[in-house]
């Protein structure tokens, strides 16, 4: 066990926020947290790192997730990779996925696919 609990850490969250606002662990009603340990169990997520990997400096910019496999295109012929562990990197914003999709239509064009 790696000693990480997700129910300690919510309420430690919890209690810093009713710093602020007094009653908040009062008024909700459930919640769900899920260690890193648990993120890996459940879902393969290596670490538990919702990132695909900690960003190294070798993983800067354009050569996430490794330069072997830059502008999002990968040594499969149509196999493309746009998920968190491209460039730039995970997140809410989506713009691994942006970004992959304008190669895929350049390639579109470019190859007639």
């Amino acid at each position: 066990s790696s000693g990480i609990n997700a129910e300690y850490g919510v309420n430690k969250v919890f209690s810093q926020v009713d710093e602020y606002a007094p009653g908040f662990s009062d008024s909700v009603v459930g919640y769900d947290a899920l260690a890193p340990p648990d993120l890996e169990r459940i879902f393969g997520l290596t670490g538990g790192n919702i990132y695909q990997g900690a960003m190294g400096l070798d993983q800067l910019f354009t050569q996430r997730p490794t330069y072997l496999t830059p502008a999002y295109t990968t040594p499969v012929s149509g196999l493309y990779v746009c998920g968190s562990s491209a460039h730039p990197g995970g997140g809410v914003l989506g713009a691994p996925g942006r970004n992959c999709s304008k190669v895929v239509l350049q390639n579109k064009k470019k190859h007639g696919f």
